[in-house]
């Protein structure tokens, strides 16, 4: 049973007042844009089962262009950024120039990668075609990385990219690990690596149970370990010599304020937006088509901002089944959107990992 200081209710409650007034205003700050289903990787966890030659073909930029346009009229576009996602962004041999484009448009944007394509030269020519932000996966050494990813050399290169990366101070620049019983006895050593890469943050997640993930026990903390992984951020973020952050997935009891730069919120719907590759409207890329808001195809983005999302921004139905009489409600507010299925069932409550 998870417990609360008094410090830790205090904050809670005023975030909680913060959140409300967020879900009316509803800024948007993040524009996810899968532009590609292709991959190059084989990884056990992935949610969409990407393939090297996808079945969907990749969105034309022109498509993607009159939703910034129109996004643009509304908004600032100088608040909102661009995260560049697939598949994997960089099989596009045009991403430079929809980054540049985008740019043109006075968009930050930047991209989700897992740095396999990632040279000195690739790298450079994102830099020049204004990228801000990247984020690139490393699943531990190389044989904890390459069981996951699937794909010899991949552990090279990313960590290649890692290095090249963080010594580029215009981007604001980050590693994300997932964190499963293959590398979990090793994250002490791999905080060492990658600080010796100059890495300045690092975001740690575990893996939800869908898509390949869904029937693989070895990619599942079990409770101890799960104990152990926040306790490992806490005390990593105590030390202050890497910024370790635990991901935004759910509410963490009492190590809410210990694992995070904020407190838990799912910012799906309420600032956080995303085209997915077939023009669908939706929240966060994780969340797949039983949450779409319309398409872009049929309407325009703006609008469906605007005047849906009320599954996202009213999270009063998620009060059913194991989270009806929960006490931390009023905080979980029945965790992040991608945990739940098609029917609105909760896949699993982080909770119940204490």
């Amino acid at each position: 049973m998870t417990t609360l200081s008094l410090r830790q209710r205090i904050a809670l409650e005023l975030h909680r007042q913060l959140l409300k007034e967020m879900q009316e205003m509803h800024p948007l700050r993040q524009l996810f844009w899968e532009c590609t289903l292709r991959c190059n990787m084989k990884c056990r966890h992935c949610g969409s089962d990407c393939k090297v030659s996808a079945e969907q073909r990749d969105m034309p930029f022109a498509d993607f262009r009159k939703v910034l346009e129109d996004v643009k009229q509304k908004y600032d576009s100088h608040k909102v950024m661009i995260v560049i996602t697939g598949g994997e962004p960089l099989m596009r041999k045009d991403l430079e120039q929809c980054g540049r484009a985008i740019y043109d448009m006075e968009f930050p944007w930047g991209v989700v990668s897992n740095g396999y394509l990632m040279t000195p030269q690739r790298i450079e020519s994102l830099l020049e075609s204004g990228m801000h932000c990247a984020t690139i996966s490393l699943d531990g050494f190389e044989q904890q990385h390459e069981w996951m990813r699937g794909v010899p050399g991949s552990f090279r290169n990313a960590s290649r990219a890692i290095e090249i990366l963080a010594k580029e101070p215009q981007i604001k620049f980050d590693v994300v690990t997932c964190v499963n019983k293959m590398n979990y006895g090793s994250l002490a050593e791999l905080k060492e690596y990658l600080i010796s890469l100059g890495l300045k943050e690092w975001r740690l997640f575990t893996v939800f149970p869908v898509g390949r993930a869904a029937q693989d026990p070895m990619l599942q903390l079990d409770k101890e370990q799960f104990r152990g992984l926040m306790e490992f951020i806490r005390d990593t973020r105590k030390e202050g010599r890497i910024n370790a952050n635990y991901g935004c997935e759910g509410f963490l009891g009492e190590f809410e304020g210990q694992v995070r730069d904020h407190l838990f919120t799912c910012q799906a719907g309420t600032s956080v937006g995303s085209v997915l590759i077939d023009g669908s409207i939706s929240a966060c890329a994780s969340i797949r088509a039983d949450y779409t808001q319309g398409n872009i195809y049929r309407e325009k983005f703006t609008d469906v901002w605007e005047n849906r999302y009320q599954p996202y921004r009213d999270r009063s139905w998620m009060k059913k089944d194991e989270c009806k009489n929960c006490r931390w409600f009023r905080y979980c507010l029945g965790g992040g959107m991608h945990l739940r299925n098609g029917d609105g069932k909760l896949l699993f409550c982080h909770l119940d990992r204490f």
